[in-house]
C-alpha cells in the first residue's frame, strides 16, 4: 500500500531549496499506486503529449492513442485541422480504430455500425429504431457523436488535457515559446523515426535529459565537441527544465550539411538547447533541425520513447541529396539515447534498495533536475 502520510513528508523534503532537499521517493518509481495517482494527478489534469501531426498526415487521417488506458484517437479532418477524441462508440463503449491508417469516409464502429464523421458527429445509427428504422427519439444526434478531448500542438507535438481543467493551452506552452521565439512561425518537416523501450520508470528519462553533469561519462563522443563546461542550465519553474550548449557543431559529413532555419539570431550558429517540458516530452532545437522525443509510461518500471527528427524544408527532411547525411544524423542521436538507457535503468533498479531515501542533489550541477522534481511534489502533493 502507498503510504499517502509518508508521501506527503518525503515531497516535502524534496520541495525544499536544491542544495537542501532529498529526490523523489522510491515508491513514485516502483508502486503500481504511485503510477495510478500519477495518472490522476499529471496525466489526466495537465496538458501531456499523445503524438505528433505527423501521424495524422492527411483529411481522413486516424491515429488511435492509449495514454496510460485512456483510449484516444487523432483524427484530421476535411478542413486539415487535427482534433482529439476518446477513442470509443458512444453507443456501448465499443474502441472505434484499431490501427492507424486512413478513412476516407466516416469512422464506423465495428460493433454496430454507428458511425461518426471527422469532426466527430453522429451520422447513422443503423436499426436503432428496429430494422430498417434508423432513428428514435431517444437518440439525439446532436447530443451524442464522439467525446471531444481538449488538445494544442507545439512544433508539430500534438497534446491534451483529459480532465478539462488545466489553463489554456496558449498559456501553458507561452513559457517555452516565448524561450524558443526565434524559432516561432517557422514550419517543421518530418524526417526519421525510431523508437526505444527502457526498463524504467518515465521520470528518470526526464531527470537524465534535464542535465548535462553525466556528459563526459556517459557520452564521450559527444563531449568530445561539446564539453561539460560549454553547457549552461535552463530552468522555468513549474514548466520545464534543461540545458544549453553554446558549441553545437557535429561534422556529420565534411561537404554536406543541412540548411539552417532562415535569420536566425547569430547565438543559434552554435548554440542549441535541450528541454524536458513536464511531464512527458523531451525536444532538442538547433540552427538546422529539431526533435521531439514523447515518453509513453507504460508501467510503472517501463517506458516507450518515440523519437522524431524534423528539418527546415522539405527537401532536408525527405530529399534525395541529404538521405545519407539524414541517416547520420539520427543514427547520432539513436547512439546518444542508447548511451543513457544503462543509466536510466540501472537508477531503476537502485530504486528498490529499501533505506535510499531519495538521494541529494548538488547545487551547482543539479538545480534541473531538482526543478522537475519539485514539480512533481507539487502536483503530488
Amino acid at each position: 500500500m502507498l503510504d499517502l502520510g509518508k508521501l506527503a513528508t518525503d515531497l516535502s523534503a524534496v520541495m525544499q531549496p536544491v542544495g537542501q532537499a532529498k529526490g523523489l521517493p522510491n515508491a513514485l518509481y516502483t508502486s503500481t499506486e504511485a503510477m495510478a495517482l500519477e495518472r490522476e494527478r499529471i496525466f489526466k489534469d495537465g496538458w501531456v503529449c499523445i503524438g505528433f501531426g505527423k501521424d495524422a498526415p492527411v483529411a481522413g487521417s486516424v491515429m488511435p492513442v492509449d495514454l496510460l488506458g485512456m483510449p484516444l484517437l487523432m483524427v484530421r479532418d476535411a478542413q486539415g485541422t487535427l482534433r482529439v477524441f476518446e477513442n470509443v462508440c458512444r453507443h456501448r463503449g465499443m474502441i472505434l480504430v484499431e490501427a492507424p491508417g486512413t478513412v476516407p469516409g466516416v469512422i464506423r464502429c465495428p460493433y454496430h455500425s454507428w458511425c461518426y464523421s471527422h469532426d466527430g458527429a453522429l451520422r447513422a445509427t443503423p436499426h436503432v429504431g428496429g430494422p430498417g428504422v434508423n432513428t428514435h427519439d431517444c437518440i439525439d444526434p446532436a447530443k451524442t457523436g464522439l467525446t471531444p478531448v481538449r488538445s494544442g500542438s507545439y512544433l508539430d507535438m500534438v497534446f491534451v488535457n483529459i480532465s478539462g481543467t488545466a489553463p489554456a493551452f496558449d498559456d501553458w506552452i507561452a513559457p517555452l515559446r516565448s524561450r524558443w521565439a526565434d524559432f516561432e512561425g517557422r514550419g517543421v518537416h518530418h524526417g526519421s523515426s525510431f523508437r526505444l523501450q527502457v526498463a524504467c520508470n518515465w521520470k528518470l528519462a526526464v531527470e537524465n535529459y534535464c542535465e548535462s553533469y553525466h556528459l563526459p561519462w556517459i557520452h564521450p563522443g559527444l563531449n568530445s565537441y561539446s564539453r561539460l563546461e560549454d553547457h549552461y542550465h535552463i530552468e522555468a519553474p513549474r514548466a520545464f527544465s534543461g540545458q544549453g550548449t553554446v558549441v553545437y557543431n557535429p561534422r556529420l559529413d565534411p561537404d554536406l550539411s543541412f540548411p539552417n532555419f532562415d535569420g536566425l539570431p547569430e547565438k543559434w550558429d552554435t548554440g542549441a538547447e535541450y528541454v524536458s517540458l513536464y511531464p512527458n516530452v523531451l525536444i532538442g532545437i538547433h540552427r538546422d533541425h529539431m526533435y521531439g522525443i514523447r515518453l509513453d509510461p507504460v508501467a510503472q518500471d517501463r517506458t516507450i520513447e518515440h523519437i522524431e527528427i524534423y528539418y527546415t524544408t522539405p527537401e532536408a527532411a525527405t530529399g534525395g541529396a541529404l538521405a545519407t547525411l539524414r541517416e547520420k544524423n539520427a543514427a547520432m542521436w539513436k547512439e546518444v539515447f542508447i548511451e543513457d538507457i544503462f543509466v536510466v535503468e540501472g537508477m531503476q533498479k537502485g530504486r528498490g534498495a529499501p533505506n535510499f531515501d531519495g538521494g541529494r542533489f548538488s547545487a551547482v550541477m543539479d538545480s534541473p533536475t531538482h526543478c522537475f522534481h519539485d514539480w512533481v511534489a507539487a502536483r503530488l502533493g
